[in-house]
């Protein structure tokens, strides 16, 4: 169906309109979903995503600039962010020993165990969601959305 049928726009939009339109709406809709998935493990998408962060740290503590600099959603509060998980027990905080102003933040066994438990289901979903595409078409479309995306 195409994007102004669904959203019953009746004028016609020029091509980068629609395309971003799109973009957002199609973004909108496979975030739903994949917050759905989360919601079951009681986390948020950000949430799910500074786990992942401080997971591929491979046991070094980040920072909160560290974390916030590589959110996928950078407008989150990381500090609010890793308060909460903190009280789940799923992250630890504490004071660099070689830098008292330096706060780190490492992931707990609890929450590997999780992420890990998650894996197949999050791999299960993506491939879900991108049923509709060939590999060919993934290849393109990822490679259209970094072009897309080069002037950060």
């Amino acid at each position: 169906m195409e994007i102004e049928d669904t959203l019953k726009i009746s004028r016609e939009l020029d091509l980068p309109s629609k395309t971003l339109i799109n973009i957002q709406y199609t973004s909108r809709l496979l975030e739903e979903k994949f917050a759905a998935l989360l919601k079951e493990f009681d986390l948020s998408t950000p949430q799910f995503n500074v786990l992942r962060i401080l997971r591929g740290q491979k046991g070094k503590p980040a920072s909160l600039a560290c974390i916030q600099e590589r959110m996928v959603d950078r407008s989150s509060n990381t500090t609010r962010l890793v308060d909460k998980l903190i009280s789940k027990g799923l992250v630890e905080r504490r004071i660099c020993p070689a830098n008292r102003r330096k706060v780190e933040i490492e992931i707990t066994k609890p929450g590997l165990i999780l992420l890990k438990e998650l894996d197949p289901l999050t791999t299960k979903t993506n491939a879900e969601s991108a049923a509709n595409l060939t590999q060919d078409e993934l290849l393109t479309l990822n490679n259209l959305l970094d072009k897309l995306r080069n002037d950060e």
